[in-house]
């Protein structure tokens, strides 16, 4: 009875050790460099499993969920409504892989038609400091860090023993509770966590180009001047006829191709303001 009651309890570490742990973080941005009062507010997940993390918009799997009933729908069932784009808008379109074995942290982003992805060649130096505090139910630790060309401050709890964090910050002895940069521009606050089955699976509409984080930059810089040559090059999925509003006609392709590289344009300068400075 012992024997079965030892091979019981392995059996639950293991099955706990297979759970995904989601951290919810709320995500405060100042994206538009000409006007810092416009702030921006928005829950993001980081998902640990045994082998890797993944930290993306809870807007995402929204979207994608809309997304895929779109492509796999016909006829009116295809469509895409403004309103429903307007309502999963975000400013965190990217998404961040970490791999525990190899110690390596990928970002991926959509510019135009296709998702973009770059294995980050930098590495984040902390600087731990004694001072301590309560961050909510943890007891937290202070740690600094330069990273992008921003001065970050980072508290982390060893309560939960995850060297992780939200964004790419990892590598402290402990999940990093809150991150701050020093201009106050972007902050990540973690609200709450639960477990899951297992790791979600992110629809990737598009081709996947590997780059070197300096070719991603640019191309980001040539989509922001012609936006529209980076949607018309390639067989894309998306239909460049769109429904007006809820039931309402649909707009014609030469409109919405236009109404298209005026939001475009218009949300790059809306994000003058980037995560990353350098």
């Amino acid at each position: 009875m012992k024997k079965l009651g030892v091979i019981a309890f392995m059996l639950l570490m293991q099955s706990i050790a297979a759970q995904t742990n989601r951290f919810v973080y709320q995500v405060t941005m100042k994206p538009d460099a000409s006007n810092k009062n416009d702030i921006k507010t928005e829950n993001a997940y980081l998902d640990i499993s045994k082998d890797k993390s993944m930290f993306y918009s809870e807007n995402r799997l929204k979207r994608d969920s809309i997304f895929q009933q779109a492509f796999q729908g016909g006829g009116g069932r295809g469509m895409i409504s403004r309103d429903q784009m307007e309502s999963l808008r975000s400013n965190i379109n990217y998404s961040i892989e970490k791999d525990k074995t190899s110690q390596k942290t990928y970002f991926k982003d959509r510019i135009g038609r296709d998702i973009y992805t770059y294995e980050e060649d930098r590495p984040m130096n902390w600087k731990i400091f004694p001072e301590t505090t309560k961050i909510g139910e943890y007891k937290v630790q202070k740690a600094e860090t330069d990273f992008g060309g921003r001065h970050w401050t980072a508290w982390f709890t060893a309560d939960l023993p995850y060297q992780d964090g939200p964004y790419k910050f990892t590598g402290l002895p402990g999940l990093i509770v809150k991150a701050e940069d020093d201009k106050g521009d972007y902050s990540f606050d973690l609200m709450k966590n639960y477990k899951l089955a297992e790791l979600p699976s992110l629809n990737q509409f598009g081709n996947t180009i590997k780059v070197k984080r300096a070719d991603y930059i640019k191309q980001q810089e040539r989509f922001a001047a012609d936006p529209m040559s980076f949607m018309n090059s390639g067989g894309g999925q998306m239909r460049m006829m769109t429904r007006g509003g809820e039931g309402g006609p649909p707009t014609p392709p030469a409109d919405a191709r236009k109404r298209m590289e005026e939001r475009i344009k218009d949300e790059a300068k809306r994000n003058s303001n980037p995560i990353e400075l350098k």
